[in-house]
Order: C-alpha cells, then structure tokens, then sequence
C-alpha cells in the first residue's frame, strides 16, 4: 500500500484521551474531525488500496473498513453511536456542484422556514423513534473487533438538541414557537432529551467507548440561534445532563458546534461542563484565539479553517498547519483537523498534507 504521509504512526487511544483531558503532553500530535464525506472515504481508499484486501460483500465490510480507513490515516478512534435513532425531516435537493469529488445524488438542504411539526397535531403525528427500536449493533461488533489502540468517541443521532428543534420545526416556526406555542418547544425538547438521555447511559455501558460528542450547531457567525436565556433552557439543559452522564461513567463529553457563541460560552464550559469544543471558522475565531481563551479550561479540537482549505495552495496549507500548532500543540488540549468536517468540496491533497504536517511536527 502507498501512503503519501512522510511519518509512520500508529493509532494510541490512551496518549489521545491524555490530550484531550490536558492530564500531561501527548507524546504526538493528534488527529481528530467529525467526519469525512463518503466520496472522501471513497477517494482515499482508491487511490490507496485501503480497502483492497477487504471483501465488499461481507456484511461486516462498512466497520472493517472503517478501521482500516482510520487506521490508514492516524486517527485513534472510531465515530460510532446507537442504531436506529434516525429522525426525519424536510429537505430540499439541489446539484452539487464540488469540481473535486462530486455528490451523484446531489446536496441535501433543510427547510429553513417549515418543518415536520408546526403545530400540535402534528407533533402528535410525528413518527418518533420508539425506545424499545434503538439497538446497539454497531457498537457490540467494534467492542469485540477493534483493535486495542483505537477507541469510540460514541456520537451521530444524539445530542442535537438545538438543531432537532430548528429541524423539526423549522427555525422560523421554532422561533415564533417561543413566543406564541412555548408548550409545543418543551413537549418537543422533552421528547428529544428523554431519548438522548437513554442513548448517551446505554453508549456508556460500552467499555471500548472513551468518549461522548454532542453535536450542535448552536449559532450563526453573528451569535446564537436564538437568545442566551432559551439556549439555556432548551438546548444547553440537555448538553448538561450529557456531560453527566458522561463524566459519571468517567468519560469526558465533547461537543462540536458552529457559530459565534461568546455569549454561552461561560456556560458551556462551567455549567454544562464540557471538556473539548470542536468548529472553528477564521471569520468568527480562528482557533489559535480560541486557544489563548479557553485552553486553560478546555480542549479544544480542529480549527484549520474549511474555506482556507479549499482555496490554500498544498504549501499554504502546511505552513498554516506548523503556525497553528506552534500556538495550540504546547501543553496538550488540542487535536489538528478542518474547522468542521472533511467536506467533498476540499482538495484531496490539502487535506492529506495537513495530516502529514501534524505527523511531521
């Protein structure tokens, strides 16, 4: 197999928990992103052979390819979480129009004005996922397959709480809703952190999961999605119990969220208690500022900006990459990624050559 990183390094789940819970410097930089788009994973693995000697139809295919994938490229754990939680709502489907891996099918968008529940009869309509339904397969095949020196961060279908709201509503009606039908926002909230409530206990009971991550998109670039003191009761109240339960397990929670948040950041960090925060973008804070905040509190986790990925020169990139780490690496309490997620829209190439950089460091 090819590699185009320059530093061999192996996957060390331990040495990743010791960065992330800043308990002593890690040995290495660490690489962590919430995801990698499918046509990525695809790319990656076809111009590597990852996957070569790996049996397509077995059914056990998706997981060990996985492995094999985040193995390939240093990561030191597995993104996985609880089956059959999905939730459904209004789309709408446009082109994609990514020059670099395109998205057959198209990109998917939420409805920003209308969502499945606007009212009470639909609320009572809604197709909500029954608990009885929510099974752990995924998870009890890594307990008994994944190699000792990779881990789960258990995440994907829980822990949304401010983006189920505004999907679910969509976030005009979710913001009429807290003037005119505040009753309908709780009964929805409910229903959402009962769920996430039993999923985040049953991810616990899994001894090869290290981690819990929230996800929520909580802000835009100007500030919250709606005001601190609605945050707090409907989305920051169920990252809180979240935490607890993670960190009653003895498991650090971490939480990736878009948007300017200045406002309930004292809140993140010393009431609902989270021990990492993922999502950066430069036009609201590059990370290195971020870093000079909060990094005596929390870790925090990416930050090499998305956009400037898909416009830097691959030289660009890794001289960004050696600046941030120059800044963020010291002391532990960060992990290099994008500022979001492994997007199919940002050249190959500049994504391998900030992974490569970090090994290099």
């Amino acid at each position: 197999m090819t590699t185009p990183f320059s530093v061999d390094i192996e996957s060390n789940w331990e040495d990743f928990l010791t960065c992330i819970r800043r308990t002593g410097n890690p040995k290495r930089v660490h690489h962590m992103e919430l995801f990698l788009d499918p046509e990525v994973q695809d790319a990656i693995c076809a111009r590597y052979d990852v996957d070569a000697k790996l049996d397509k139809n077995d059914p056990e295919f998706p997981m060990r390819r996985e492995i094999a994938l985040q193995s390939f490229l240093g990561y030191d754990y597995i993104r996985c979480g609880a089956d059959n939680i999905a939730m459904s709502f209004t789309y709408h489907q446009t082109e994609d129009t990514s020059s670099n891996m395109k998205r057959n099918k198209g990109r998917m968008y939420m409805d920003g004005n209308r969502g499945p529940i606007t009212n009470w009869e639909e609320f009572e309509k809604y197709p909500w996922p029954e608990i009885k339904n929510i099974t752990t397969r995924t998870l009890e095949w890594y307990e008994k397959n994944l190699p000792e020196n990779m881990c789960i961060v258990a995440g994907g279908g829980f822990g949304h709480f401010a983006e189920h709201l505004s999907w679910l509503m969509g976030y005009t009606t979710f913001c009429m809703a807290l003037f005119e039908n505040r009753d309908l926002v709780q009964a929805i909230y409910n229903k959402l952190s009962k769920q996430d409530t039993y999923v985040a206990t049953l991810m616990t009971q899994f001894s090869c999961v290290k981690a819990l991550w929230g996800s929520d998109d909580m802000g835009f670039k100007g500030g919250p999605l709606v005001s601190p003191p609605d945050m707090r009761e409907f989305v920051l109240a169920g990252h809180k119990t979240l935490a607890k339960i993670s960190h009653d397990s003895g498991r650090p929670y971490l939480l990736h969220s878009c948007g300017k948040l200045d406002l309930i950041m004292d809140d993140l960090i010393h009431d609902v208690k989270i021990d990492a925060k993922h999502s950066f973008e430069d036009v609201i804070e590059p990370v290195t500022e971020a870093k000079k905040r909060y990094g005596k509190d929390i870790a925090l986790l990416g930050g090499i900006d998305v956009d400037f990925l898909c416009r830097a020169s691959e030289e660009e990139t890794r001289a960004r990459v050696r600046d941030t780490l120059n800044i963020c690496q010291e002391d532990g309490g960060y992990c290099l990624g994008t500022g979001n997620s492994v997007a199919n829209y940002i050249p190959l190439d500049n994504y391998l050559a900030m992974l490569d950089e970090g090994r290099r460091f």
